[in-house]
This record gives structure tokens, sequence and C-alpha cells, in this order.
């Protein structure tokens, strides 16, 4: 148990290191699009699924500090959408037709995968370029099929590690800093 404590303290702090600027950036990219009236749309498979439930519910009610509500939606939710695209069409499409439904110019997605290789999740991306939706891709282990689809407008999050656990550790710090970026860059410094 100690090595696992350790091993993701240690990736924490070199991530500090390397995830620094990237994180600013995602942080100023939601920030503008949720000043502008944009939301914040978030995908992701199994745990980063979660991640993304946990963002969009940090959103809509609060992070740290008493705000009003912004407009965040997890497009892992809702059952009847998820099983009827993928039965009707394929898994591959259910985040990127909820996108073409609901996703506009400005609004930015939130495209969490481990390994930058989920199906699905680079779907949603192609959808998200096509309908100038910026991109936040979270990923790690390099990125995998993700990282050279991201354009010099997307902003990319990868956490320096092959292991699943490690990787999604990180993503959950990440979100909370994204939060704290959000919050203060709209309603300032904690009271």
């Amino acid at each position: 148990m100690a090595a696992h404590f350790a091993e993701s303290a240690r990736l924490k702090l070199q991530a500090a290191e390397t995830l620094g600027a990237p994180v600013a950036r995602g942080g100023m990219l939601l920030a503008e699009s949720l000043r502008n009236g944009g939301k914040a749309l978030a995908c992701g498979n199994g745990g980063s699924a979660a991640d993304a439930q946990h963002f969009a519910a940090e959103l809509v009610n609060r992070f740290e500090a008493e705000r009003p509500p912004l407009a965040g939606l997890a497009l892992t939710t809702d059952s009847s959408t998820l099983t009827s695209i993928a039965n009707d069409y394929a898994y591959q499409q259910v985040f990127a037709k909820q996108l073409r439904a609901i996703g506009r110019r400005g609004d930015v997605l939130l495209a969490i995968s481990t390994s930058g290789n989920s199906a699905n999740v680079i779907e949603a991306l192609h959808v998200a370029h096509e309908l100038g939706v910026r991109v936040i891709g979270l990923t790690g282990n390099g990125g995998g099929k993700m990282a050279p689809l991201l354009t010099a407008e997307d902003v990319h999050i990868c956490v320096p590690h092959k292991s699943t656990a490690r990787i999604q550790e990180v993503h959950l710090l990440v979100l909370h800093c994204l939060c704290d970026a959000i919050d203060f860059q709209l309603f300032g410094a904690k009271q």
C-alpha cells in the first residue's frame, strides 16, 4: 500500500511541473467559454465517465466556494440516449451524436481518455472540430491516437505515466485545478 501512495505522490509532483501550463490554458479556455454563455461538455468511459460526471457536478453545483451554477454537462449520464445510439448506430457514436445535438461554437469539450485511444471519445473530438467546439484532451501514456488530432486551438493535458490508476489519480487533481481556475477567473479569490 505504501508503494502506491509514494508512486502517486511522486507522479503528482512531477506532473505539477509538466502540466502547469496546459492546465492554466485549459482553465482559461473553460472560463472564457462559460463567461460568454458557452457550455463545458465532458465525456469518457469507465473511470473517465465518472470523472466527466464529477467535473460537471462541480460546475453545476459548486466547487469550493458559493457561486452561481455554471453550464456543465456530462455526456455519459443519459442511459436511454447512450443505449439507443449504441444499439441503432454504434457505441463509437454515443458522444458524437449528443455533441451534434447540443454542442455549439464557443463550447468546450473535455475529452477524457487515459490511453488516448477511446474510439467514441475520438469521434466526439472530430465532431467538436466540425462544430467549432474547442477541445481539452485529458489523456496519459503519451496521448495515444488523440494527441495528433488535437489542434493548436485545443489544449492537451497528458499525464506522463503508463498506469491507468496513476493517470486517473492525476486526472482527478487536474479536474479540481480546472474548477479552481474557472472559479477564480469568473468570481475572483475565495472568500
